[in-house]
């Protein structure tokens, strides 16, 4: 059950974002242990540059109730609990998360500067409910970019399950050959889908950034095919080391995107942090970060990654 109402904490200990004098590299960044949902109401209007996260895909599990050691014992290779990955479908998979993700971007719409810009990993195939809640929040959709990177072919042949059957051998047979091989409907994956959103500016482009230093993207400089303009294709591949969480994403693609999407010395959010990849990839690029993580042990593995980065600053 998505939880649609939440109550201010009367204690919390989250990193204040005092106004927009704030100095950032005085900031303590930090992955505070508490629901999104309720760490947003301690961030202060117009404070934040960029929105950089990867929130619960709302498939198999994966929903507002994550629990990552829950789900490790579901979700084996190509399987989701006994039923082969492809074949575990519903089309309310994107309503609940559409309707999960509306408040929480309205919340986002009101702790971004003008012009800033908010960056979601989201599942391709449900791309566009999360799109569809960005926008109801009164975002405006920029584009789409995409992750490129090669993973394993998930489409299942449907012989096996002829073979346990009841039909008759003739009959297994016949139907065998007139599937030819068929598999379910997935192509080999070879990308994830990023939305890029925009709050509304204030002004002109010119006007906005130099009240806010939000609203344009830095191309001078990207972290991936330097000597290319950036393109919405980024090719880059899989984290090789996992750090406990199932959608770790490349430190690599965060910092290029950072750097094109944010300005140094502003403010990152990462209200899904995981296992702080987002937060490491911010301090690389001389950005201040703060993060939001449900999950105890997950936040306790991210805070000892951005204090490992901090130390080797």
């Amino acid at each position: 059950m998505i939880q649609t109402e939440m109550t201010k904490p009367s204690q919390v200990t989250l990193w204040q974002v005092a106004s927009d004098d704030t100095d950032y590299e005085k900031s303590k960044p930090m992955i505070d242990n508490i629901d999104c949902r309720l760490g947003l109401l301690n961030i202060a209007d117009k404070s934040v540059s960029l929105i950089l996260t990867d929130p619960p895909y709302f498939i198999d599990g994966m929903g507002d109730g994550w629990n990552t050691e829950k789900l490790k014992k579901r979700v084996k290779p190509g399987v989701v609990g006994s039923m082969p990955a492809g074949m575990k479908f519903s089309t309310q998979q994107g309503k609940d998360l559409q309707q999960f993700l509306y408040p929480i971007a309205v919340e986002w719409l009101r702790v971004l500067r003008p012009g800033g810009f908010c960056l979601l990993f989201s599942q391709n195939r449900l791309a566009h409910r999360a799109g569809i809640a960005l926008e109801d929040a009164g975002f405006e959709i920029r584009d789409v970019l995409l992750w490129r990177y090669e993973g394993q072919a998930k489409a299942f042949t449907q012989e096996h399950f002829v073979r346990k059957s009841d039909l008759s051998e003739q009959e297994k047979d016949r139907l065998i050959r007139k599937l030819g091989g068929r598999k379910t409907p997935q192509l080999k994956p070879q990308g994830e889908m990023i939305i890029l959103a925009q709050a509304p500016r204030e002004g002109t482009f010119v006007e906005n950034w130099d009240k806010w230093e939000t609203g344009l993207i830095d191309v001078n400089d990207p972290y991936i095919n330097k000597d290319k303009f950036p393109g919405t294709v980024i090719a880059t591949k899989k984290p090789k080391r996992q750090f406990g969480h199932m959608t770790e994403k490349p430190v690599d693609l965060l910092r290029h995107l950072i750097r094109i999407f944010s300005a140094p010395n502003s403010l990152v959010l990462d209200p899904f942090a995981g296992s702080g990849s987002t937060g490491v990839a911010a301090l690389m690029e001389s950005r201040t970060f703060q993060g939001f993580e449900i999950e105890e042990e997950m936040a306790a593995i991210a805070n000892s990654r951005i204090s490992k980065a901090l130390s080797d600053d």
